[in-house]
């Protein structure tokens, strides 16, 4: 489906019988963290959808909007494969018909402007309000999203609270591939050499959970050694970050619900990563 109103039409249908709906909003692209999304989300409701659109808002200006990876068939005939209910596929006029510029915008200030919001400023508030549009059109019960974007979920959890949408949001652990590579469709920009170096940041972020885990409690000693050890690897660091697993506050000492963030920059793909504890 590519318009509102047949997928509105469509989710009338199944409340009228009394159906409960799970969504899954991508950019498309898929891969198997995706793919885990949509299990997740059939093991929550009885009617699935899932949206596949690159959204313009989320992008700064000299990001990767225009190259970014696009493979509409692909990607349903694997939703297919997994017996999704309803693709949507809308194209961008449908979602911002006056046009991207004077469009009403969702921001979640205490979450945007800090880790990856600081390197893409912006980014958060088109996450945010594309986000807010997709489940007012679905209007489902349950949507799913993965934590390895760990501070979009929750910049998703904030908006969703604060504006009362009647919407549970489920987090689902990150996929990753056998040498800890987390799942992301920018994965495809890296070279064999580049790839064959990429698990470095799933190390050095493991070996810094390991550490807190032991008990050291210099945060900023340990973030300079994460640092310096992604690049020593060839990758250059937007950040090595511990923060409080519930609102990314910095840590005080005795804090045990802690999460290990990172944003690298291998040749000109960036990745991202965390790890909870």
């Amino acid at each position: 489906m590519q318009r509102i109103a047949e997928l509105r039409q469509q989710v009338r249908c199944w409340r009228a019988q009394q159906l409960t709906v799970s969504f899954v909003p991508t950019m498309g692209n898929l891969h198997e963290g995706h793919l885990a999304l949509v299990k997740a989300a059939r093991e929550q409701g009885e009617r699935v959808v899932a949206s596949l659109f690159v959204n313009p808002t989320q992008f700064g200006p000299d990001e990767d909007y225009a190259a970014y990876p696009r493979s509409l068939q692909a990607d349903c005939a694997r939703l297919e494969a997994l017996a999704v209910d309803t693709v949507f596929a809308p194209s961008a006029l449908e979602i911002y018909p006056a046009g991207i510029d004077g469009h009403t915008r969702v921001d979640v200030p205490a979450l945007s402007g800090i880790l990856c919001g600081a390197f893409r400023p912006g980014h958060f508030t088109g996450v945010a309000t594309v986000v807010a549009k997709l489940l007012n059109i679905v209007q489902p019960d349950v949507a799913v999203f993965g934590r390895k974007d760990y501070q979009q979920l929750l910049v998703i959890r904030a908006m969703v609270a604060d504006l009362a949408l009647p919407v549970q949001v489920i987090g689902v652990p990150t996929v990753r591939e056998p040498d800890g590579l987390a799942y992301s469709s920018r994965n495809a920009y890296l070279t064999p050499s580049q790839r064959a170096l990429a698990p470095e940041l799933y190390r050095t972020l493991t070996a810094l959970a390991d550490a807190l885990r032991a008990g050291e409690s210099n945060f900023a000693l340990l973030e300079t050694r994460g640092r310096g050890a992604l690049e020593q690897a060839g990758m250059r660091p937007d950040y090595v970050e511990i923060r409080r697993g519930a609102d990314l506050i910095e840590p005080h000492p005795g804090d045990t619900e802690l999460v290990v963030l990172a944003a690298v920059w291998l040749g000109n793909t960036r990745l991202i990563d965390n790890i909870e504890l």
